[in-house]
């Protein structure tokens, strides 16, 4: 298996991937199960990516988050809380899956819910480039340096298409954003395709993606693909000096960003 994908079970952390923003943890949490975690000097997003959850911490007790059966069903609850936060999270009845996203924080914003009827989906692409997009916690939320989205590619489709790239911190033009791709797949048997690479290769991997896998974009451009028969829904988060989200798509792939 490449480095590039890490299995269910294994939090990430900057250490975990050799990099220096991003912290990942996806949790299964069973009926009545809860689990405590602390910030420190990190600020997170709790998202409610299947089932309910209660939140709970100093800033409030945060009940009844979320609901949706699957992360394939509308736009998720979430919740973000600042640096040198000791939190709760616990399921809210029937099993719940969380995904926690840190990155670190000077002072961070303000702790607050981030609930999905605020979350505008917006579609991308055209044809079978077309995908749906949740901003969870992007530039139009108030955070240090975190950004979270997730997307959804129906059965045959392709999404971070065209390829594109954040690893440059050359703003305006493309920003640098260290990135996690967490997937579900749907019928969970199924896979997904990703592609990572530089522009000289040097980094140059196309990796098989199970359900609940995790892969690390730390450079290079990045496409995914949903096979035929397969719906593919990924949380995405990233960091990195600034929080600005700017790419720059591969010019071998741009021409089919045309009608």
């Amino acid at each position: 298996m490449s480095d590039l994908v890490v299995p269910f079970g294994t939090p990430i952390t900057p250490e975990s991937a050799g990099w220096k923003y991003v912290g990942f943890e996806p949790l299964l949490l069973a009926a009545g199960a809860a689990v405590e975690r602390d910030t420190g000097d990190r600020e997170c997003c709790v998202v409610a990516i299947g089932g309910g959850i209660h939140v709970r911490s100093e800033h409030g007790d945060w009940s009844d988050l979320g609901g949706r059966v699957s992360p394939l069903e509308g736009a998720p609850d979430a919740a973000y809380l600042p640096p040198g936060t000791r939190f709760t999270v616990a399921s809210a009845g029937s099993e719940a899956e969380v995904g926690l996203c840190f990155a670190p924080a000077n002072g961070g914003a303000a702790a607050r819910v981030l609930p999905a009827s605020g979350v505008v989906p917006e579609t991308r692409g055209h044809g079978a480039h077309e995908r749906t997009i949740h901003p969870i916690l992007m530039g139009d939320e108030a955070a240090d340096s975190l950004l979270v989205c997730e997307v959804f590619t129906p059965p045959g489709h392709w999404s971070s298409y065209p390829p594109h790239k954040h690893d440059r911190d050359a703003l305006p033009e493309e920003s640098f954003l260290e990135e996690t791709y967490y997937f579900r797949i749907d019928p969970p048997q199924g896979f997904g395709l990703q592609r990572v690479y530089t522009d000289d290769r040097t980094l140059d991997e196309t990796l098989s993606v199970r359900d609940r896998d995790t892969v690390l974009v730390p450079r290079g451009y990045h496409t995914v693909s949903a096979p035929p028969g397969y719906a593919v829904y990924y949380l995405n988060v990233m960091a990195g000096p600034t929080r600005t989200w700017a790419i720059a798509n591969d010019p071998d792939h741009e021409w089919t960003l045309e009608p």
